[in-house]
């Protein structure tokens, strides 16, 4: 690598390096929608070319109908008409001799070793998975794997948004999605949350890092339960996802995480940023530097300027702000540790708009 490199974004360096992959990796994230893997296992495949225990990367909705066969293939159609670029397919093996609860934990076990962002279940789960999915998310990011996942539930619970709201504050997590809103199609099929969640998955996935999906206007042509403005105003502060019709158009009410409250709300978007800057940077040291240069002032210059400007690459998309990177003054980088000390603000939607008028 050049010199540890001086570049811009209208010139980059010829020799290949940090700085290039970091470019790329910034730029591929957000680049225009359509980017962005969602994990989905399939529990039944008959009629398909899909053989159990295999993963599988569907890019086309003809290529997931020859995969899972047409009668199983409509979650993987819902994901990409979200936008999202591809989906992960697991062919989920039957249970044999083990209980429905094994069948779901190898399945976890299997997706832990595989790159998605977004994981999605084809349509209704039990409790006791979605809890169990919970842990598997929290248990993933404590060891550096960085997704969200889109839950979604039954009939019942969509006829009840206080059952939805319950299952939003039982599934709290910056990384949960708990949609809480049943649809009606076009020809008047309605549909549970948990079977429109792998639209709102592929949804998540294909949408920009520096853009949210509140007010995204959605193809469906009524929701299965119209909610008073007190009940969205509830929903919301529990962390529910909620889908809206307003006038002749139905809409998500606003993009946020199940870790919303009364005071703050999680907001998908800047998740999502905080999950491209945990995967990218580890990624790209793993790579590049570690076990590759020597820990010593000229060395710990490198790494900085190359992680201070795959931030700038986030800042000029309007994913971040105002990024600063240094040593950490607190611990000193002796032997072989570096401490960094890394800050930045992230950058929200304008979602709210206060007028005064004065006449």
């Amino acid at each position: 690598m050049g010199n540890g490199g001086q570049w811009s974004a209208s010139g980059l360096p010829v020799r290949p390096g940090l700085y290039i992959n970091f470019r790329d990796a910034a730029l591929a994230a957000i680049a225009g929608g359509g980017t962005g893997t969602v994990a989905m296992p399939i529990f039944t495949y008959t009629g398909g070319t899909a053989t159990a225990g295999k993963f599988y990367t569907v890019e086309s909705v003809s290529d997931g109908i020859a995969l899972v066969g047409s009668a199983n293939a409509t979650p993987i159609t819902r994901v990409l008409e979200g936008g999202a670029k591809e989906v992960l397919v697991y062919a989920v093996p039957a249970k044999g001799e083990g209980t429905e609860t094994d069948q779901y934990a190898n399945m976890r076990d299997a997706f832990s070793v595989q790159d998605f962002n977004v994981f999605v279940y084809p349509t209704v789960v039990i409790d006791a998975e979605q809890t169990a999915t919970k842990a598997w998310v929290a248990n993933n990011r404590t060891e550096g794997k960085h997704f969200l996942y889109v839950a979604g539930g039954d009939t019942e619970d969509d006829a009840d948004i206080e059952l939805g709201n319950a299952r939003s504050v039982l599934l709290k997590d910056e990384y949960i999605v708990n949609l809480v809103t049943g649809v009606v199609l076009a020809d008047g099929t309605e549909l549970q949350s948990a079977d429109y969640a792998p639209y709102i998955a592929g949804l998540i996935a294909g949408t920009p890092i520096n853009k949210s999906i509140t007010y995204a206007e959605l193809p469906v042509a009524d929701v299965t339960l119209r909610l008073k403005n007190s009940q969205v105003e509830d929903a919301l502060t529990s962390g529910s996802l909620v889908i809206i019709k307003d006038g002749n158009k139905v809409r998500i009410e606003q993009g946020i995480t199940t870790d919303s409250d009364e005071s703050a709300r999680g907001k998908i978007r800047k998740t999502r940023a905080k999950q491209k800057v945990a995967t990218d940077i580890p990624a790209a040291a793993r790579d590049n530097y570690i076990g590759k240069i020597d820990n010593n002032p000229a060395g710990q210059a490198s790494l900085i300027a190359a992680i201070k400007a795959y931030l700038e690459t986030l800042e000029n998309d309007n994913v971040i702000m105002e990024p600063e990177v240094a040593l950490d003054g607190l611990r000193p980088s002796v032997g072989d540790s570096v401490f960094l000390s890394v800050e930045y603000t992230e950058v929200d939607s304008m979602e709210r708009i206060f007028l005064t008028i004065t006449v």
